[in-house]
Protein backbone atom coordinates (compact mmCIF):
# COMPACT_ATOMS: atom_id res chain seq x y z
CA UNK A 1 0.00 0.00 0.00
CA UNK A 2 1.45 3.64 -1.07
CA UNK A 3 2.21 5.76 2.19
CA UNK A 4 4.36 8.03 1.82
CA UNK A 5 3.67 11.16 -0.48
CA UNK A 6 6.42 9.84 -2.90
CA UNK A 7 4.80 6.62 -3.29
CA UNK A 8 1.57 8.16 -3.93
CA UNK A 9 3.01 10.34 -6.76
CA UNK A 10 4.57 7.12 -8.29
CA UNK A 11 1.38 5.49 -7.89
CA UNK A 12 -0.87 8.81 -9.71
CA UNK A 13 1.73 9.01 -12.50
CA UNK A 14 2.20 5.29 -13.10
CA UNK A 15 -2.00 5.69 -13.40
CA UNK A 16 -1.27 8.30 -16.19
CA UNK A 17 1.14 6.21 -18.02
CA UNK A 18 -1.16 3.21 -17.95
CA UNK A 19 -4.19 5.15 -19.28
CA UNK A 20 -1.79 7.08 -21.95
CA UNK A 21 -0.29 3.88 -23.08
CA UNK A 22 -3.78 2.37 -23.77
CA UNK A 23 -5.29 5.32 -25.00
CA UNK A 24 -2.39 6.24 -27.80
CA UNK A 25 -1.92 1.92 -28.31
CA UNK A 26 -5.10 1.15 -28.59
CA UNK A 27 -4.37 -1.78 -25.84
CA UNK A 28 -6.16 -2.79 -22.76
CA UNK A 29 -3.21 -1.65 -19.75
CA UNK A 30 -3.52 -3.37 -16.20
CA UNK A 31 -2.65 -1.85 -12.86
CA UNK A 32 -1.77 -4.67 -9.92
CA UNK A 33 -4.55 -5.27 -7.12
CA UNK A 34 -5.17 -1.64 -5.46
CA UNK A 35 -6.25 -0.77 -2.11
CA UNK A 36 -9.05 1.51 -0.98
CA UNK A 37 -6.81 4.26 -0.44
CA UNK A 38 -4.85 3.74 -4.07
CA UNK A 39 -8.45 3.88 -5.54
CA UNK A 40 -8.77 6.91 -4.00
CA UNK A 41 -5.77 8.55 -5.17
CA UNK A 42 -7.02 6.85 -8.85
CA UNK A 43 -10.48 8.92 -8.28
CA UNK A 44 -8.35 12.07 -7.67
CA UNK A 45 -6.87 12.19 -11.13
CA UNK A 46 -9.95 10.32 -13.12
CA UNK A 47 -10.25 13.70 -14.36
CA UNK A 48 -6.63 14.64 -15.67
CA UNK A 49 -7.36 11.05 -17.71
CA UNK A 50 -11.13 11.62 -18.49
CA UNK A 51 -11.14 10.62 -22.22
CA UNK A 52 -9.70 6.87 -21.47
CA UNK A 53 -12.39 4.52 -20.33
CA UNK A 54 -11.67 2.26 -17.26
CA UNK A 55 -13.08 -0.30 -15.27
CA UNK A 56 -12.36 -1.86 -11.36
CA UNK A 57 -12.68 -5.52 -10.87
CA UNK A 58 -11.04 -8.02 -7.76
CA UNK A 59 -12.37 -11.35 -9.02
CA UNK A 60 -15.76 -11.16 -7.88
CA UNK A 61 -18.66 -8.90 -6.67
CA UNK A 62 -17.75 -6.65 -3.56
CA UNK A 63 -13.97 -7.44 -3.75
CA UNK A 64 -12.29 -4.47 -1.50
CA UNK A 65 -8.67 -4.64 -3.27
CA UNK A 66 -9.63 -4.29 -6.95
CA UNK A 67 -7.39 -3.94 -10.47
CA UNK A 68 -7.65 -1.22 -12.56
CA UNK A 69 -8.21 -2.21 -16.44
CA UNK A 70 -7.73 1.15 -18.57
CA UNK A 71 -9.49 0.54 -22.05
CA UNK A 72 -13.26 -0.92 -23.01
CA UNK A 73 -14.75 -2.56 -26.26
CA UNK A 74 -16.58 0.61 -27.52
CA UNK A 75 -13.08 2.42 -26.95
CA UNK A 76 -10.86 -0.27 -28.75
CA UNK A 77 -12.73 -2.58 -30.69
CA UNK A 78 -12.37 -5.64 -28.89
CA UNK A 79 -12.72 -7.31 -25.52
CA UNK A 80 -9.72 -8.43 -22.69
CA UNK A 81 -10.48 -10.06 -19.57
CA UNK A 82 -8.62 -9.39 -16.82
CA UNK A 83 -5.70 -11.27 -15.60
CA UNK A 84 -7.23 -12.09 -12.36
CA UNK A 85 -7.20 -16.02 -11.04
CA UNK A 86 -8.47 -17.59 -7.66
CA UNK A 87 -6.45 -20.10 -6.01
CA UNK A 88 -7.91 -22.95 -2.77
CA UNK A 89 -5.70 -23.23 -0.31
CA UNK A 90 -6.97 -26.14 1.70
CA UNK A 91 -5.38 -28.54 4.49
CA UNK A 92 -4.06 -32.17 3.43
CA UNK A 93 -5.51 -33.42 6.65
CA UNK A 94 -8.42 -30.88 7.52
CA UNK A 95 -8.89 -33.03 10.72
CA UNK A 96 -5.66 -32.59 11.99
CA UNK A 97 -5.40 -28.56 10.42
CA UNK A 98 -4.63 -25.07 12.24
CA UNK A 99 -7.53 -23.00 12.67
CA UNK A 100 -6.74 -20.21 9.98
CA UNK A 101 -7.66 -16.37 9.44
CA UNK A 102 -7.23 -14.08 6.30
CA UNK A 103 -4.03 -12.91 8.21
CA UNK A 104 -2.24 -16.72 8.29
CA UNK A 105 -2.75 -16.88 4.61
CA UNK A 106 -1.66 -13.62 3.79
CA UNK A 107 1.47 -14.15 6.20
CA UNK A 108 2.21 -17.59 3.87
CA UNK A 109 1.88 -15.74 0.33
CA UNK A 110 4.17 -12.57 1.94
CA UNK A 111 6.68 -15.48 2.91
CA UNK A 112 7.47 -16.01 -0.42
CA UNK A 113 7.92 -12.59 -1.28
CA UNK A 114 5.16 -11.80 -3.73
CA UNK A 115 4.29 -8.37 -3.40
CA UNK A 116 0.77 -7.05 -2.12
CA UNK A 117 -0.50 -5.70 -5.27
CA UNK A 118 0.36 -9.26 -6.84
CA UNK A 119 -2.25 -10.25 -4.60
CA UNK A 120 -6.01 -9.31 -4.10
CA UNK A 121 -8.76 -10.11 -1.38
CA UNK A 122 -8.38 -13.50 0.68
CA UNK A 123 -11.59 -15.53 1.65
CA UNK A 124 -11.65 -18.00 4.12
CA UNK A 125 -14.15 -20.90 4.55
CA UNK A 126 -14.32 -24.19 6.29
CA UNK A 127 -10.89 -23.78 6.94
CA UNK A 128 -9.73 -23.30 3.34
CA UNK A 129 -8.22 -20.18 1.37
CA UNK A 130 -9.53 -18.47 -1.69
CA UNK A 131 -7.16 -16.03 -3.04
CA UNK A 132 -7.72 -13.67 -5.92
CA UNK A 133 -4.10 -12.73 -7.36
CA UNK A 134 -2.34 -11.87 -10.81
CA UNK A 135 -2.84 -14.31 -13.24
CA UNK A 136 1.20 -14.34 -13.55
CA UNK A 137 1.86 -15.74 -10.07
CA UNK A 138 -0.37 -18.62 -10.48
CA UNK A 139 1.46 -21.28 -11.50
CA UNK A 140 4.36 -19.86 -8.72
CA UNK A 141 2.14 -20.28 -5.93
CA UNK A 142 0.81 -23.58 -6.88
CA UNK A 143 3.94 -25.11 -7.08
CA UNK A 144 5.53 -23.20 -4.05
CA UNK A 145 3.32 -22.69 -1.46
CA UNK A 146 3.03 -25.73 0.62
CA UNK A 147 2.51 -25.00 4.42
CA UNK A 148 0.44 -22.65 6.27
CA UNK A 149 1.28 -22.20 9.79
CA UNK A 150 2.52 -25.52 10.58
CA UNK A 151 -0.07 -26.89 8.40
CA UNK A 152 1.27 -28.57 5.34
CA UNK A 153 -1.62 -27.52 2.31
CA UNK A 154 -2.32 -27.83 -1.23
CA UNK A 155 -3.17 -25.19 -3.53
CA UNK A 156 -5.18 -25.88 -6.91
CA UNK A 157 -6.70 -22.87 -9.44
CA UNK A 158 -10.31 -22.21 -8.76
CA UNK A 159 -13.42 -21.09 -9.48
CA UNK A 160 -13.72 -18.98 -6.28
CA UNK A 161 -16.42 -18.99 -3.88
CA UNK A 162 -20.03 -19.75 -5.16
CA UNK A 163 -21.92 -16.36 -5.25
CA UNK A 164 -20.11 -13.51 -3.99
CA UNK A 165 -18.27 -15.51 -1.15
CA UNK A 166 -19.52 -12.75 1.28
CA UNK A 167 -22.81 -12.92 3.54
CA UNK A 168 -24.83 -9.61 4.07
CA UNK A 169 -27.08 -9.36 7.10
CA UNK A 170 -29.76 -6.64 7.09
CA UNK A 171 -29.87 -4.73 10.22
CA UNK A 172 -32.08 -1.32 11.16
CA UNK A 173 -30.89 1.10 13.83
CA UNK A 174 -32.28 4.27 14.78
CA UNK A 175 -30.54 7.89 14.50
CA UNK A 176 -30.87 11.28 14.78
CA UNK A 177 -30.10 11.77 10.49
CA UNK A 178 -28.41 9.83 7.75
CA UNK A 179 -24.87 11.54 8.59
CA UNK A 180 -21.92 9.62 8.07
CA UNK A 181 -20.50 9.90 11.33
CA UNK A 182 -23.64 8.89 13.47
CA UNK A 183 -24.46 6.08 11.55
CA UNK A 184 -20.88 4.65 11.82
CA UNK A 185 -21.22 5.10 15.82
CA UNK A 186 -24.30 3.51 15.85
CA UNK A 187 -23.80 0.81 13.56
CA UNK A 188 -20.14 -0.48 15.11
CA UNK A 189 -21.32 0.72 18.99
CA UNK A 190 -18.48 3.56 19.52
CA UNK A 191 -18.94 6.85 20.49
CA UNK A 192 -18.81 9.92 18.46
CA UNK A 193 -16.08 10.81 19.32
CA UNK A 194 -14.37 7.43 18.11
CA UNK A 195 -15.92 7.97 14.88
CA UNK A 196 -14.34 11.16 13.95
CA UNK A 197 -11.19 9.43 14.60
CA UNK A 198 -11.65 7.06 11.79
CA UNK A 199 -12.21 10.22 9.46
CA UNK A 200 -9.58 11.97 10.66
CA UNK A 201 -6.98 8.92 10.03
CA UNK A 202 -8.54 8.24 6.66
CA UNK A 203 -10.41 5.08 7.38
CA UNK A 204 -13.59 5.62 6.07
CA UNK A 205 -14.70 4.84 2.23
CA UNK A 206 -17.66 5.29 0.17
CA UNK A 207 -18.38 3.92 -2.59
CA UNK A 208 -14.53 3.10 -3.17
CA UNK A 209 -13.69 6.86 -2.44
CA UNK A 210 -11.75 8.22 0.64
CA UNK A 211 -14.56 9.96 2.72
CA UNK A 212 -13.14 12.96 4.95
CA UNK A 213 -16.45 15.01 5.28
CA UNK A 214 -18.12 13.58 8.06
CA UNK A 215 -21.34 15.06 7.81
CA UNK A 216 -21.70 13.80 4.64
CA UNK A 217 -25.50 12.55 4.43
CA UNK A 218 -25.34 9.18 2.86
CA UNK A 219 -27.63 7.81 0.18
CA UNK A 220 -29.58 4.96 -0.84
CA UNK A 221 -26.61 2.50 -2.24
CA UNK A 222 -23.89 3.93 -1.06
CA UNK A 223 -21.12 1.41 0.19
CA UNK A 224 -19.16 2.16 3.26
CA UNK A 225 -16.19 0.74 4.28
CA UNK A 226 -14.67 1.58 7.76
CA UNK A 227 -10.98 0.24 7.70
CA UNK A 228 -10.98 -2.21 10.69
CA UNK A 229 -14.54 -2.37 11.35
CA UNK A 230 -15.85 -3.62 8.64
CA UNK A 231 -18.36 -2.61 5.19
CA UNK A 232 -22.05 -2.15 5.01
CA UNK A 233 -24.60 -1.16 2.30
CA UNK A 234 -26.92 1.64 3.04
CA UNK A 235 -30.24 1.17 2.09
CA UNK A 236 -32.12 4.37 3.71
CA UNK A 237 -34.67 5.72 5.75
CA UNK A 238 -37.91 3.62 6.71
CA UNK A 239 -40.01 5.27 8.51
CA UNK A 240 -39.77 8.17 11.98
CA UNK A 241 -40.42 6.59 15.24
CA UNK A 242 -42.63 8.47 17.87
CA UNK A 243 -39.36 10.09 19.34
CA UNK A 244 -38.64 11.51 15.85
CA UNK A 245 -35.86 9.17 15.41
CA UNK A 246 -34.59 7.84 11.82
CA UNK A 247 -35.08 4.25 11.43
CA UNK A 248 -32.49 3.46 8.63
CA UNK A 249 -31.79 0.02 7.33
CA UNK A 250 -28.50 -1.56 6.10
CA UNK A 251 -27.11 -4.54 4.63
CA UNK A 252 -23.72 -5.63 6.66
CA UNK A 253 -21.34 -7.70 5.12
CA UNK A 254 -20.06 -10.87 7.55
CA UNK A 255 -17.87 -13.37 6.92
Amino acid sequence: MAETEKELKQLRMRMVDLAEKSYCNNQYTFTGFLSLAEQSEFYQIQREISHVDYTMWGGMEACERQMLRFGSEEMLGYEEPFPIKCICIEPLMQKFADKFTHRDFLGALMNLGMERSMLGDILVKNNTGYVYCVETMTEFIVNHLDKVKHTHVKCSISEGIAGDGQKLEEKSVSVSSERIDGVIAKLYQMSRSSSLEHFRLKKVFVNGRLCENNSVALKSGDVVTVRGYGKFIYRGVSYMNKKGKLCIGVDMYIS
